[in-house]
């Protein structure tokens, strides 16, 4: 069985329907994608199409393909349940199940699928990957981000903006966050998502986003709010690295748009208005850099922080399992010296310091390589 999970539209649905058109089998797919949740029996009468389907190949088998399934209640239970049978029985039948927030579908693995699926977390699309198919220049993409869906609206900026935040943002926030979570102040939620895209690329003690915030939510709300945009591809408050985990935990966090285009959709100017302004035009390069290494987190190859001591910060911190990598982001000319980058080597001997922009690698060679690339020794 196979999970395939990440945010709206990166293309899950497409690539599903396009493996299930050259894998030669029978196939069925089917939606959740409702305003309504779905229950067991839909699941069930799915499950039940497409094992007639395999029933009918004389052993080679159908692949089942369903979409949104997080939005189909106890879907976890079920599909253990229908998988379990189809093990004991004999049926060829293959299962690829896709959704659109990765945390909630994590609840549902961990719970009750342990040991029966492989999961695929697709991100957002890359620089080289928007470059390719719409031809779009580095400016284009560190504006308007990396929704393939978006893309042939950014001439018109106004139809854009509208489509990034009504078919996007509220879309995932309406139906694929207060729909299925517990989530008792859904107007904080939004504020912090609107908050958090102003102030990406900066560092926010949760006493600072309180009071910006105007609202009694407490550090733990907020805390858990952030988890759950994370989960689902849209912002994420990263750690300070510490070297020790309860130290993480108590930090304040960086926030970090996973796609720069909810940046620009929500700022009400141009791409010509934004690159004219040279403060908000690094943060948005900054910002860039941010998105290209949180979603290289997303798929759990590396683990993503910032750090900061005093008047000495860096970044980003990227860490994989052998190696430890500290990041410096300057979208002009790089300041005499970089004292945060030689305070965290003396502390902590990272195995590569890296300077993205200014003098040092140039930022369309670094958002055109993949993380893992500047990982390896």
């Amino acid at each position: 069985m196979h999970i395939v999970a990440g945010p709206r539209q990166v293309g899950k649905t497409t690539l599903a329907l396009h493996v299930a058109d050259e894998c030669g089998l029978p196939h069925h797919f089917a939606s959740a994608d409702e305003p309504t949740l779905r229950d067991a029996a839909w699941i069930e009468a799915q499950w039940e199409t497409a094992r007639l389907l395999a029933r009918e190949t004389d052993g080679q088998g159908a692949l089942l393909v369903l979409d949104e399934i997080q939005k189909a209640t106890n879907w976890s239970e079920v599909v253990k349940r229908l998988w379990d049978e189809d093990a004991r029985r004999g049926c060829p039948l293959r299962v690829m199940l896709l959704g659109s927030a990765p945390l909630l579908i994590q609840r549902g693995l961990t719970e009750s699928l342990a040991g029966r699926f492989e999961v695929l977390r697709l991100p957002h699309w890359s620089f080289p990957e928007m470059q390719a198919t719409f031809g779009w220049t580095l400016d284009e993409y560190i504006f308007y981000g990396a929704y393939p869906g978006a893309a042939p609206l950014a001439k018109e900026p106004k139809r854009w903006a509208r489509y990034i935040l009504d078919a996007l943002v509220e879309t995932t926030i309406s139906r694929d966050m207060l729909l299925m979570s517990r989530i008792d102040k859904p107007a904080l939620l939004r504020r912090l998502f609107e908050l958090g895209c102003a102030y990406s690329g900066q560092i926010l003690s949760y006493a600072k986003m309180t009071g910006q915030l105007q609202d009694a939510g407490n550090t733990t709300t907020l805390a858990h709010y952030l988890d759950l945009l994370a989960g689902a591809g849209m912002l994420a408050g990263l750690q300070k690295y510490a070297g020790g985990a309860v130290r993480r935990r108590a930090s304040s966090p960086k926030l970090q748009v996973f796609n720069t285009a909810l940046i620009g959709a929500q700022s009400e100017r141009t791409l010509d208005e934004m690159r004219t302004d040279r403060a908000s035009w690094g943060r948005l390069v900054e910002s860039a850099v941010g998105a290209h290494l949180v979603n290289a987190a997303m798929t759990g190859d590396i683990a993503l922080y910032y750090w900061r001591e005093r008047n000495r910060e860096v970044d980003f911190v990227v860490q994989t399992r052998r190696n430890l990598i500290a990041i410096e982001v300057k979208s002009g000319a790089a300041r005499q010296g970089l004292p945060g980058l030689a305070a965290f080597e003396r502390t902590f001997g990272p195995a590569r310091k890296l300077l993205v922009g200014g003098d040092g690698v140039p930022v369309e060679a670094f958002l055109s390589m993949p993380v893992q690339a500047w990982t390896e020794e």
